[in-house]
């Protein structure tokens, strides 16, 4: 599924299952929430931090997709077509940082 995709399915999902999008400030607490999650799994799991029992079972790549599934509502309800938007940003970021990163000796 590519990220257009995704969007109309996380906008399909909105009118199916959750009435209508919160706002676009609840969005973005809810984001820093589920950004927090995993930052918990990460710190503690690949960290220097000990796991707590109740956080062995936190499914990393449930947490991401929290996080993508609320970037994808901010997407929506904001008018972003992230798919064009990402494109844009993986051809800049190209341009911009492959000589960058290929004459970096901390990458070597």
């Amino acid at each position: 599924m590519n990220i257009s995709h995704a969007q109309l399915a996380v906008d399909q999902w909105i009118k199916d299952h959750g009435v209508r999008y919160f706002n676009e400030l609840t969005n973005m607490a809810q984001l820093t929430e589920e950004v927090g999650e995993v930052a918990r799994i990460i710190a503690r799991r690949y960290g220097e931090q000990s796991e707590k029992p109740s956080d062995k079972d936190k499914d990393l790549g449930e947490e991401l997709a929290d996080v993508l599934f609320v970037v994808l509502c901010l997407a929506n309800q904001t008018g972003i077509n992230l798919q064009e938007a990402f494109d844009r940003k993986l051809d800049l970021k190209a341009k911009r940082d492959h000589q960058r990163h290929q004459d970096n000796k901390k990458l070597k």
